[in-house]
């Protein structure tokens, strides 16, 4: 009797390795996906965002729309990966600062519950859901990495200044779930790795209203943050898996 394949079978090692990059449309993220375009070990990138015409395009890159406020979104991104390979490393680089009724509260008066609610779908919901779609991808033998862009000011030990109470409290959350997901994940796939990214302060428009006071060797490029955060993960190990690293590799506190 023949035995019909399961979702661990497909995801063995005689399918070819991919990565998945959600919010490639961004800076860093569209900067993430052309690294990875190069890198060989990976026969594909699967490109995720909102738009997908936004999205890098070349050779070995395979665009995708999610969006990753919408479950049944991220369920059928998580399918067109699983079809097009074994996922071996998945980053989460979508993330919101300011947007269209959206800035960071310099004082509690300030503090919003509609426009705190969209900052936590986007940097703490979002990326929880991503992770229970595209977790069970990873495959249960051998190094595979789950990724999640976070920032510094979601460390509780390191707040010194106060104020951008939804931001920091939406990474805080994020930080708190990554270590959360990094147990689970443990239990299934043991040299899988879980962990967020600090990926510096990037010249995007994330970050743009706010970095004008910044030395110019504090400011990076999206392609030198992506280069940063690639070169921690290819040393990240099991130990390291529920952490936070910045891109220089340092531990951030939680």
């Amino acid at each position: 009797m023949t035995k019909q394949p399961t979702d661990d079978m497909m995801s063995s090692s005689n399918l070819p390795d991919i990565a998945v990059v959600v919010g490639a449309s961004g800076g860093v993220g569209a900067a993430l996906v052309a690294r990875l375009a190069g890198d060989r070990r990976f026969a594909a990138v699967l490109a995720l965002s909102r738009c997908s015409a936004n999205a890098p395009s070349g050779p070995r890159i395979v665009q995708g729309a999610i969006d990753i406020t919408d479950p049944a979104s991220i369920e059928a991104a998580a399918e067109q990966a699983r079809r097009l390979g074994s996922v071996r490393l998945v980053i989460v680089a979508s993330g919101v600062l300011h947007a269209d009724g959206i800035a960071p509260e310099k004082s509690w008066s300030a503090i919003d519950a509609d426009t705190m609610a969209r900052v936590f779908a986007v940097n703490s919901i979002g990326p929880a859901l991503v992770a229970r779609f595209f977790l069970p991808l990873l495959p249960r033998q051998g190094r595979a990495v789950f990724a999640a862009l976070s920032a510094r000011v979601g460390s509780i030990d390191d707040n010194r200044l106060g104020g951008w109470y939804s931001y920091r409290a939406s990474k805080a959350a994020l930080n708190m779930l990554l270590k959360t997901l990094a147990i689970e994940l443990a239990r299934r796939a043991p040299e899988a790795i879980c962990i967020g990214l600090h990926p510096g302060t990037v010249d995007t428009d994330l970050s743009q209203p706010f970095s004008g006071k910044l030395a110019p060797d504090r400011l990076f490029s999206p392609a030198q943050s992506a280069d940063h955060m690639l070169k921690v993960i290819e040393g990240v190990g099991a130990d390291d898996s529920g952490r936070v690293l910045a891109w220089d590799g340092q531990v951030i506190p939680a």
